[in-house]
């Protein structure tokens, strides 16, 4: 069997309550999932009367895996998965190694230009499933508009300053945040459009935020050199993360939610309890402001990316630096993980991007094209694709394995600052320093 087998069943705990008691507890299996990316099976159970779920991660998972001897090792490894279960497990595998086999060579065209604001855009962001999307602006707003029409759907009205920071509470899509330089940070409903918290207590604007993958909390990063955690029901501040000695400038949670991660200008990234808010460890290597942290998806390693022209790998599990890539000849601006955590990608100011390999730690390719400096980077979710955006005023489309530019997005007329896919793959939206985001199909 491959050795992807064994170390892939990854039990999640992300939306485990805190009520767990005995082992001996009686659980019962209600349904099993799919989920393509990365790929995994999630369990719906019963416990206590209380319905959750955890997952079972299959991130070695191949079109060439042996598929009995997989389910063999997940049985010893998963009480809830027994013996009568066995076949309905087999052929969930096998519909994902058939979607692991199906590599995405989708064309993209561009769909609908939109002029979303009066003043500058700020930020865009996509829900999961790719049917809306919203932006933040200078005009002190946020919108939301429907993807298919192009048609905005709400205006969000009551930031006094530049929204700056804005997201979705990704994978449920019901909510947003937005961060603002007035201070504050608000919640709002996606299907009405009304503020349900205005999160008070940063004396700095606030540039980065972020929503806990159980969407419980919300967490803010100011210039104030702090990070808060609010809590999204009763929108009251429930810890400040104090330990930068500069502004915050990226900031995560880890895929389960239990940690969080901040990165500053004083050099350094923070790693933190996202239950309590105690600092549980500083990453100390990088020599200027750091301008990316993240861990990968089962939470082994973080990459942290600097203006310092570097990039740094993380063991998480002991705090040691385990590489260091060094190819860029400017500033690092932006980092990625691929869904599995396979692939590293790298964009910088010097109008390159690279593609290296989490296991060997050497670089793989090199993307070359771009005449301006290379602002965001992505993997699509199948990871055989990458998109940049550039101070050139285009994105690319990469093959992620042999750095070859596939497909050049042309049309704006100004520095694209922002660009994403959706979950599927088969949307990506940018956005420019143009005022304009563009919608490609």
């Amino acid at each position: 069997m491959r050795t992807g087998a064994s170390c892939c069943l990854v039990v999640s705990r992300a939306t485990e309550s805190a009520g767990w008691r005995s082992p001996s507890e009686k659980m019962k299996l209600k349904s099993l999932l799919l989920r393509y990316y990365p790929p995994g099976i999630m369990l719906e159970y019963e416990k206590s009367g209380e319905l959750r779920t955890k997952s079972i991660d299959l991130l070695d998972l191949d079109p060439s895996t042996d598929v009995n001897a997989l389910v063999e090792e997940i049985q010893k490894a998963e009480p809830l998965i027994t013996a009568s279960r066995s076949d309905q497990v087999k052929l969930l595998i096998q519909r994902l190694q058939t979607k692991l086999g199906q590599h995405s060579n989708h064309n993209f065209y561009l769909f609908k230009v939109l002029r979303a604001h009066i003043l500058p855009l700020t930020n865009v962001a996509l829900n999961k499933s790719g049917s809306c999307f919203i932006t933040g602006s200078y005009d002190r707003t946020c919108k939301l508009w429907d993807m298919a029409s192009g048609e905005e759907l709400h205006t969000l009205e009551g930031h006094r300053n530049v929204v700056y920071a804005i997201a979705f509470n990704n994978p449920y899509g019901d909510k947003i945040a937005t961060g603002s330089f007035d201070k504050t940070c608000k919640l709002w409903s996606v299907e009405t459009g009304k503020c349900y918290h205005t999160f008070r207590g940063h004396a700095a604007e606030i540039v980065c935020l972020s929503f806990n993958p159980q969407s419980t909390l919300v967490a803010t990063g100011s210039m104030d050199t702090t990070a808060k955690l609010w809590d999204i029901q009763n929108g009251e501040q429930v810890c400040t993360l104090m330990g930068h000695s500069a502004e915050i400038i990226s900031l995560s949670f880890n895929t389960s939610g239990d940690r969080i991660i901040t990165g500053s200008f004083d050099h350094t990234v923070i790693v933190w309890d996202a239950g309590t808010g105690r600092k549980l460890y500083t990453l100390i290597g990088h020599c200027a402001e750091i301008s990316s942290a993240l861990f990968n998806w089962d939470c082994s390693l973080i990459l942290t990316g600097s203006m310092d022209k570097t990039c740094m790998l993380w063991d998480a599990t002991n705090e040691k630096c385990v590489a260091t890539l060094t190819c860029h000849d400017d500033e690092i601006l932006d980092s990625c993980f691929d869904y599995t955590g396979k692939l590293i990608a790298t964009a910088s100011a010097d109008g390159t991007a690279r593609v290296f390999s989490a296991a060997t730690r050497k670089c793989i390719t090199k993307l070359e094209g771009h005449e301006g400096e290379i602002s965001k980077i992505s993997f699509n979710p199948q990871g055989n694709r990458l998109l940049t955006g550039s101070a050139d005023k285009t994105a690319r489309i990469w093959d992620a394995q042999t750095g070859q530019c596939l497909q050049v997005l042309e049309g704006h007329t100004d520095e694209i600052f922002s660009c994403a896919f959706n979950y599927k793959g088969d949307i990506i939206i940018t956005g420019s320093k143009d005022n304009t985001c563009r919608i490609w199909r």
